[in-house]
C-alpha cells in the first residue's frame, strides 16, 4: 500500500510540475499576478509529493519489500541497515529519484526564500526550474520507474554491489547530487534573466549563494569519492581520471568560475554575458555528467546503467535545455549591457584570468573524456586517454591559477598598480620559496614536483593569510588583530577556501613525488624492509562478516624496534553478489600513510603483498574539507541573506521586454 502511494505521489508531482512550468511563465509574460502566484504553492507541493515518494521507496528498502523489482535487485535481508538505506540511491532508478527530489527541493527553496526577487523574475525562475523537473519526471516514470512490481516476489534479494557497501559511498552521492542539481537553479536564474533582458547587481547577489552551495557540496562529494577510491579499491590512488570522476570535476571547475564571475556582476555590474554563459554551461556539464553515468557509453565502477534508450532520453534533455538556453543567449546577449569599466591591472582582470583558466581546464578534461567516444563513433578506432594526457594537459593551467590566486585576491577593484599592491605578498612569496628550497635541498635525485607543490601550497596558504591581514587596515598589531575577528564571514570563507586548495595541492604533489611502492610475495614470519619501515606478515585467517566471507591478514609494521601498527587487510567475497572486494589495511598518520593490500596465496605458501608509503595523503582530503568549510562560512555571511538595497532596487525595476 505504501509503495502504491509513493508511485501515485510521483505521478501527482509530475502533473504539478507541468502546471508550474506553464502557468507562471504565461502569467509573467501577460503580467497576470494570479497566474504568477501559482508558482510558489506549486513548488512546495511538488517537493512534498516527491519527498513522500522517496520516503515510500526508502521504506520498501528498510523493510525488504521484495515485491519491488528495485529492492530485489539492490538489497538483501542480511545487509546492515546503513546499506539498506543507501541502497535506495545505489542504483539508477533510486538515484534518479534522489536527483528529482533535490531538484524539487531547490525549486521550493527558491520559492520560500525568493520574496525579495521581482515578481516576474521569481515566476520565471520557478517556471524554468519546473520545466527541468518535467523532463526528469518523464525520464523517471517512462524509462526508470522505481516502483515496478515483481509478479512473484522472491524469498530474498540479490544484494547491493559490494563496492557500494561502504560509508564513504553511502554519503558520497547525496552530496554530489546536491552540487549537480544545485546548479539547476543558477541555470534557471540565467534563463529567466535572458527572458527578461536584464542582469544587474541584485541578480548577481542572488546567484552567488546558490552557486556557492552547489560548489561546496560538489567539493564534499568529490572529496568523499576520492577518499573512498583511495581506501576501498585497493589501488592506493586518490584520482584516476575515470570518466565518471571527470563528470563531477568539470561542473566543479565551472561552478568555481561562475562563483568568481558572479562577484564581478554584483560588485561592478560587469562580465554579465560571461556570467550568464557560465551559469548555462555549469548546469549543462552536470547534464553531460548524467549522460556519461547513465547512458552506457562508458564502462566504470561508478556507472549505473548500460541502457541506450535511457541514454537517448538524457541526450534529448541535454539538447533541449542546453541548446535552447544557448539559442536564447545568442538572441538576447546584446541586451546585457555592462556598466562597470576596469583597467588591465585590477581585481576584475584577474578574476577574468581566473575564469579563463578554470574554463580551459574544464575544456581539457572534457576533450580527454569524450575523445575516445568521438574516435570510436567517427573513425571506428578504439582509443584510451589516461592519466598521462590529463596530467600533462591539465596541470599547467592549475599551476598558473594557483600562482595568480593570491595576487588577484588583494588587488583593488577597477584599477590597481601591481607593484604597489603586491608588496604585501613579499613575505608570503619569500616563505613559499624558502620552503621549496628546503625540500629541494633535502631530497636527492627526485623530481621537481615535490618542491613545486610545496611552493604553490605555501604560496596559497600564506597568500590567504596575507589577504586577511591586509583587510584589517593600518595601526598596531593589537588593533589589527581585533579588527581581524570583525571581518565579514565571506572574507574569512574566501581565505579559508583558498588555503584549503593550497593544502590539497601540497598533499597531491607530496604523494605523487615521494610515494614508495613495494610488491612482493611475503612469507609468514619473514620481515622485509620498505623505506625506513619493517613489515612482517604474521599470518592469514578466514573471517566472516554480516554478509560476506573474508581472508584476513595480520601484518606488523615497525620503525626500528618500535611497533607502529598492526594492520588487517582483507579480501572479501560476497556470496549473494558473487563478487570479491579488497579492503586495504591503512595506518593513517599526519605525515604519511602506510598502506597494505594482500592478494592471492602462492604455491610456495607465501602471499602477494603490496606495500605503499604515501606521504601527505590525508592532506588531500583535509584540504577538501577546509575548502568546503570556507564555503559554509561564506554562505553564513549575513550579506547573502539580507541584500536590502539590491533587493529594493530589483523590486522597483521594470524589466525590459
Amino acid at each position: 500500500m505504501i509503495t502504491e502511494l509513493g508511485h501515485f505521489a510521483l505521478i501527482l508531482a509530475f502533473a504539478v510540475s507541468i502546471v508550474q512550468a506553464i502557468v507562471p511563465l504565461v502569467g509573467a509574460h501577460m503580467r497576470w499576478p494570479a497566474a504568477m502566484a501559482v508558482a510558489e504553492p506549486a513548488a512546495t507541493a511538488q517537493f512534498l509529493l516527491t519527498l513522500a515518494s522517496f520516503g515510500a521507496l526508502t521504506y520498501a528498502f528498510v523493510v525488504s519489500d521484495f515485491s519491488l523489482v528495485l529492492v530485489t535487485q539492490n538489497s538483501h535481508t542480511l545487509k546492515p541497515m546503513l546499506y539498506k538505506i543507501s541502497g535506495v540511491w545505489g542504483n539508477h532508478e533510486g538515484s534518479l529519484l534522489l536527483w528529482v527530489l533535490i531538484l524539487t527541493l531547490f525549486g521550493a527553496l527558491a520559492a520560500w526564500f525568493g520574496g525579495g526577487l521581482p515578481t516576474t523574475l521569481r515566476a520565471r525562475v520557478l517556471a524554468v526550474q519546473s520545466a527541468i523537473s518535467v523532463a526528469f519526471f518523464a525520464f523517471l516514470l517512462f524509462t526508470s520507474n522505481p516502483f515496478l512490481r515483481m509478479e512473484v516476489p522472491p524469498y530474498d534479494g540479490q544484494g547491493l554491489n559490494p563496492l557500494l557497501q561502504d560509508p564513504g559511498l553511502a554519503f558520497h552521492p547525496p552530496f554530489l547530487y546536491v552540487g549537480y542539481v544545485g546548479l539547476s537553479i543558477c541555470f534557471s536564474f540565467a534563463v529567466a534573466a535572458l527572458i527578461e533582458g536584464r542582469v544587474d547587481a541584485a541578480w548577481g547577489r542572488w546567484v552567488r549563494p546558490w552557486t556557492l552551495l552547489s560548489w561546496l557540496n560538489l567539493s564534499v562529494g568529490i572529496g568523499l569519492g576520492s577518499w573512498w577510491a583511495y581506501y576501498e579499491l585497493g589501488w592506493g590512488g586518490f584520482w584516476f581520471w575515470d570518466p565518471v570522476e571527470n563528470a563531477s570535476f568539470m561542473p566543479w571547475l565551472l561552478a568555481a568560475a561562475l562563483l568568481h564571475s558572479a562577484i564581478v556582476v554584483e560588485k561592478r555590474e560587469a562580465l554579465k554575458n560571461w556570467t550568464i554563459l557560465l551559469a548555462i554551461l555549469a548546469f549543462g556539464f552536470s547534464l553531460i555528467g548524467t549522460f556519461i553515468v547513465r547512458s552506457g557509453v562508458i564502462t566504470s565502477v561508478h556507472a549505473f546503467t548500460n541502457d541506450p534508450t535511457r541514454g537517448t532520453f538524457i541526450l534529448a534533455i541535454l539538447a533541449f535545455f542546453l541548446g535552447g538556453a544557448l539559442t536564447l543567449y545568442a538572441a538576447r546577449a546584446n541586451s546585457m549591457e555592462a556598466k562597470g569599466v576596469f583597467g588591465v591591472v585590477s581585481r576584475e582582470s584577474f578574476l577574468v584570468l581566473n575564469n579563463i583558466l578554470l574554463a580551459v581546464a574544464a575544456l581539457v578534461v572534457f576533450v580527454g573524456t569524450v575523445w575516445p567516444l568521438v574516435a570510436e563513433l567517427l573513425f571506428d578506432r578504439k582509443l584510451s586517454v589516461g592519466p598521462p594526457f590529463f596530467n600533462l594537459a591539465f596541470t599547467p593551467f592549475f599551476v598558473l591559477l594557483a600562482l595568480l590566486l593570491p595576487i588577484g585576491a588583494i588587488l583593488p577593484w577597477k584599477r590597481a598598480q601591481l607593484a604597489r599592491a603586491s608588496k604585501g605578498l613579499r613575505v608570503a612569496f619569500a616563505l613559499a620559496v624558502a620552503m621549496a628550497a628546503l625540500v629541494w635541498a633535502m631530497q636527492s635525485g627526485r623530481s621537481a614536483m615535490g618542491p613545486l607543490g610545496l611552493f604553490l601550497g605555501t604560496w596559497l596558504v600564506a597568500g590567504a593569510a596575507t589577504d586577511l591581514l591586509l583587510r584589517t587596515g593600518r595601526g598596531g598589531w593589537s588593533s589589527r588583530l581585533g579588527r581581524l575577528g570583525r571581518l565579514p564571514r565571506a572574507d574569512w570563507g574566501k581565505a579559508i577556501a583558498h588555503a584549503g586548495l593550497g593544502i590539497t595541492i601540497f598533499g597531491i604533489a607530496g604523494l605523487l613525488a615521494w610515494e614508495i611502492e613495494d610488491i612482493r610475495v611475503a612469507q609468514p614470519g619473514a620481515p622485509y624492509e620498505v623505506g625506513r619501515w619493517t613489515v612482517e606478515l604474521v599470518g592469514v585467517e578466514n573471517a566472516r562478516g554480516p554478509n560476506y566471507f573474508a581472508e584476513r591478514a595480520t601484518l606488523n609494521v615497525r620503525d626500528g624496534e618500535a611497533l607502529v601498527a598492526t594492520l588487517h587487510p582483507e579480501t572479501r567475497n560476497y556470496p549473494v553478489a558473487g563478487m570479491p572486494t579488497v579492503e586495504a589495511g591503512i595506518a593513517n598518520g599526519f605525515w604519511r600513510d602506510i598502506y597494505l593490500v594482500v592478494g592471492e596465496q602462492q604455491a610456495d605458501g607465501g602471499w602477494v603483498v603490496r606495500t605503499y608509503i604515501k606521504p601527505l595523503a590525508n592532506w588531500i582530503w583535509t584540504g577538501a574539507i577546509i575548502m568546503a568549510l570556507g564555503g559554509v562560512l561564506s554562505l553564513t555571511d549575513r550579506r547573502y541573506r539580507v541584500a536590502a538595497g539590491a533587493q529594493r532596487a530589483a523590486r522597483n525595476a521594470v524589466p525590459a521586454e
